[in-house]
């Protein structure tokens, strides 16, 4: 039919420009967002406030959806709306060694307004991938992976050029922002997928999703992915500052051994997924992460080096066999008509509001086993810090052993969709 819109065309341009977009897009993350906490420390701010600076990125993915809904879906060109977001987050990143210097109250909301830019392009960088593929399932993978790399060249640079503490990398991750966002204007023309329809909060929330929660083992899925990603906030908040203490130099490079782990626990996934199944890989992905913090506890009197490294090359096991692991059983619990819905939904619970309270938390627990010497610096009872999410995470894979049943929905995909259409409430 004439109106019938062409297959996109996945050549080798293509690749290689949506490859290249992907590898900036996670350098520029992966440049600054380990070590920021060092540099904080290093700036003599409070942990409070370094709790607050990681609380932005969690608000930013709240709001998010707004954004993508009202704005980039339905209005402009994905490419247009990435240009101006990263050309305006990274003139942001580039001043944020300015703002640390006057007070960090202002640093944070520098780190706020940066966050409101770049955390909706982690969606825009995606739709546009998939928008120009002919087959997102084999050919997406392939272009996924080069953020990862992106992120682990970012954490090597950073330490090679010992910018670890310094506000170099701020300079560093808003340049390659500032040319990400230039790049974006060559990137393929992709139109706004939901040009003319109305916006609604309930579809950008994934409220519709909801009805999902009358099967009682995925309503505790929800709640122990939502309760998991508290103490989760921990090893993003703190963990740099806690390698450094260590006695490690190279905190950057080092934070990326986590990086490379994940490449490789995502290769072997499908192997694992047909032998162990959903609730076995879940199981094993909470398990990693008291792993993680009861290593960090016990290598953090007498400075361990081999229990830190191996409590960070576990972030593969935590983040592949959880999060992506997550997002499959999301995927098939949920039907065609709202499948978008329940991934967004699970992002909100996740990366939103667990990853916000636990940034609070984390941020007042280290404060409040942080002893100011006469010297004026400080001590940290990192074993205690590390304790507690510890035992956090292991009540919450205890609920999760306990009362998640790997059962499909009863519900078929039928009356998914009639039920996710009821209207909002005026």
């Amino acid at each position: 039919m004439s109106d019938q819109q062409p297959l996109p065309k996945f050549g080798g341009g293509v690749f290689a420009q949506l490859s290249i977009m992907m590898f900036l897009q996670f350098f520029l993350w992966g440049a600054w967002y380990v070590t920021m906490n060092p540099y904080m420390d290093e700036m003599g701010m409070e942990p409070r406030m370094i709790g607050w600076a990681y609380t932005m990125g969690p608000i930013a993915a709240i709001v998010s959806p707004f954004f993508l809904g009202i704005i980039a879906d339905r209005f402009f060109p994905t490419e247009r709306v990435l240009a101006i977001m990263h050309l305006l987050g990274g003139v942001l990143l580039c001043l944020a060694p300015l703002a640390a210097e006057q007070s960090s109250q202002l640093f944070v909301t520098i780190v706020l307004a940066h966050m409101l830019c770049y955390m909706p392009t982690l969606g825009l960088t995606s739709s546009l991938a998939m928008h120009n593929m002919t087959n997102s399932e084999k050919q997406f993978p392939m272009i996924r992976v080069f953020g990862t790399i992106g992120w682990i060249v970012a954490g090597l640079i950073i330490s090679a050029f010992s910018f670890d503490k310094s506000p170099n990398m701020f300079y560093l991750a808003g340049g390659s922002g500032i040319l990400l966002g230039l790049f974006s204007f060559t990137l393929p023309h992709t139109p706004a997928p939901s040009k003319g329809e109305p916006f609604s909060a309930r579809e950008a929330l994934g409220l519709d999703s909801l009805v999902l929660l009358k099967n009682r083992s995925f309503a505790v899925f929800c709640v122990c992915s939502f309760l998991i990603c508290i103490p989760l906030a921990a090893y993003y908040s703190f963990a740099g500052t806690y390698v450094g203490k260590m006695g490690f130099e190279n905190i950057a490079a080092t934070m990326s051994i986590g990086q490379g782990s994940e490449i490789f626990f995502m290769i072997i996934i499908p192997f694992c997924f047909a032998r162990l199944g959903v609730k076995w890989m879940l199981a094993i992905g909470m398990l990693a992460w008291i792993a993680r913090y009861g290593l960090f506890a016990a290598g953090a009197t007498d400075q361990v080096r081999w229990m830190v490294i191996a409590g960070i090359v576990l972030h593969g096991i935590c983040y592949d066999f959880f999060f992506v692991t997550g997002q499959i059983y999301v995927d098939n619990e949920s039907g065609a008509k709202i499948r978008g819905q329940a991934q967004g939904f699970y992002v909100l619970l996740t990366q939103g509001l667990g990853m916000l309270i636990g940034a609070q938390l984390v941020g007042r627990l280290v404060g409040h086993y942080t002893t100011e010497l006469t010297d004026e610096t400080s001590v940290v009872d990192w074993k205690t810090v590390w304790t507690y999410p510890a035992v956090f995470a292991l009540v919450v894979l205890i609920i999760f052993l306990i009362f998640f049943k790997h059962r499909k929905t009863s519900l078929s995909e039928e009356q998914i969709a009639d039920q996710a259409e009821i209207p909002e409430p005026i």
